[in-house]
């Protein structure tokens, strides 16, 4: 069976694969075909099915595991599969196939751990334990990515992106002292904790109902304040502000804000530009 990493262009591909995405669509001249995103642990490929569109449509959905028949071809500077024939395969686990993070998930719950027991803020402490004492939620950050089509878009992405942003965040603190560095911690470990909420399981992290009508911001931020009731007032505030703008550097009104930002954005961008050879 052929890894996606490895697919190369003009080869005949038979593999089982999870279908992250599909589409039925139809070309210039009116004939339907499907568009589909394929994907397992080691990446992901768009595939077409050009024929037979209507019988091999109603072998499988979107979310389900399949075998797959076809050739690799290039199509705008990307590689692409086209289907000659598929099935599906419901002997496999289509969440396992989702594309998985490189690093060792055990090591970065471990990092995890380490950078939250550096809290030393009664208040603040208490809160990011609770949420990390929360199996599920713990889970759920090894189980979902940071974003679905952008940086850390594979599973246990979320928990990669919060322990750079959190690691970036306390080195930022030891260059620069006058940096409340428990707040600011706490909110990098914090920022994204919405995203548990926002997305559904593997292979599509399709956004739940909650996730597509109020983002992983705004549910993040009702998560801060279910956990953080015995919080000094103003501290709440502030890290709750510092959760709110993570996007919005404009909106940033403390540093502790505004340096979650640039972290948030510095790893982002490490984790998706291009780097030469």
């Amino acid at each position: 069976m052929a890894a996606i990493a490895e697919l190369a262009e003009d080869r005949v591909v038979e593999g089982v694969y999870a279908v992250s995405r599909k589409a039925k669509l139809r070309t210039r001249g009116g004939a339907t075909y499907l568009s589909l995103e394929l994907v397992d642990p080691s990446g992901r490929i768009e595939a077409r099915v050009w024929n037979d569109v209507e019988l091999l449509d109603a072998r499988f959905a979107e979310g389900d595991a399949v075998r797959v028949l076809g050739r690799v071809e290039r199509f705008r500077d990307r590689l692409q599969l086209d289907v000659r024939t598929l099935e599906a395969a419901p002997e496999q686990d289509p969440e396992a196939m989702a594309p998985a993070l490189r690093r060792d998930a055990d090591e970065l719950d471990g990092f995890l751990e380490f950078l939250a027991g550096e809290i030393a803020h009664p208040g603040l402490r208490g809160t990011v334990t609770r949420f990390f004492r929360d199996v599920k939620l713990r889970g759920r950050l090894r189980a979902l990515p940071a974003t679905v089509e952008g940086h850390h878009g594979y599973a246990g992405g979320l928990l990669e992106h919060t322990v750079g942003v959190a690691t970036l965040c306390r080195e930022t603190a030891q260059l620069h002292p006058r940096l409340r560095n428990d707040l600011l911690a706490s909110a990098a470990l914090l920022h994204d904790v919405g995203r548990t909420m926002e997305l559904g399981k593997g292979p599509s992290f399709r956004p739940t109902e909650e996730g597509r009508l109020l983002g992983h911001v705004q549910l993040g931020l009702r998560l801060i304040e279910e956990r953080a009731a015995g919080l000094d007032v103003t501290v709440r505030a502030e890290l709750l502000h510092a959760v709110a703008v993570h996007h919005d550097a404009r909106g940033a009104r403390t540093a502790e804000a505004a340096v979650l930002y640039h972290a948030n954005q510095l790893d982002a961008i490490a984790a998706t530009r291009p780097v030469g050879d």
